[in-house]
């Protein structure tokens, strides 16, 4: 399994569904909606790539990216558009809005999945590039190259783990992570790790960050998150 969620919006329920199928098989993480509207009423910026029907109801696919690329939470997650319209003009048309791709109606599934491939490696590529130095939330300043975390501009000490279990919740922010996850995350090469091994970590992470220890939330059943006020 891998870590990429997708969205695919279109308005044939079947297709949608076809694809969510095929793509969770491929190990990415798939939600649907079944138009524009829906789908604007969603945590968009929690995906790492949009498939798009160009053709639905009174917000178009093509609307729907405009919208999104002047919002600069969303501006830079990758669109592919799929469509039954394949004119010059329209391929043009998604292009100049900033899609990534575009893929004509009938299509395989396996050309999708090539696609998508393709696009999700040349934006890997590119975020390489740009390696983000330091993550803050208010006065809580989390330094990726230096492995440090500070406080009103006191540095707080971290263990290791305690360092990338902050860094993973405070980069994905809203985002629920179950114990599963997180040991997958932290702990992928270590064993007989123990559940409860997380708990003890958070607890103690909680208390080093101080007034932002309310902000990792348990969300029973499902696991913990950092939740902005």
């Amino acid at each position: 399994m891998n870590d990429y969620r997708i969205l695919v919006v279109d308005d044939e329920e079947d297709l949608c569904e076809i694809l969510k199928f095929n793509l969770e098989n491929e190990g990415y993480e798939v939600d649907t909606a079944n138009s524009a509207e829906e789908a604007l009423k969603m945590d968009i910026a929690s995906y790492h790539l949009l498939l798009l029907d160009v053709m639905m109801g009174e917000i178009s696919g093509f609307k729907m990216a405009s919208l999104l690329k002047k919002d600069k939470k969303t501006a830079q997650i990758p669109i592919i558009f799929i469509t039954a319209k394949d004119t010059e003009n329209d391929t043009v048309t998604g292009l100049n809005l900033g899609a990534d791709d575009y893929i004509s109606k009938p299509f395989s599934l396996r050309e999708v999945a090539a696609r998508i491939k393709a696009v999700l490696r040349r934006t890997r590529q590119g975020e390489t590039k740009h390696v983000q130095e330091q993550i803050a939330y208010k006065t809580l300043i989390l330094d990726i190259t230096k492995k440090k975390v500070c406080i009103n501009g006191e540095e707080t000490p971290l263990t290791k783990k305690e360092f990338e279990i902050l860094l993973l919740l405070l980069q994905n922010k809203g985002r629920v992570f179950s114990r599963e996850d997180i040991l997958n995350r932290i702990w992928s090469n270590e064993v007989y790790v123990l559940d409860r091994t997380i708990d003890v970590n958070i607890t103690r992470l909680r208390k080093k960050i101080g007034i932002y220890g309310k902000c990792i939330v348990t969300r029973l059943g499902y696991g913990y998150c950092f939740e902005t006020e």
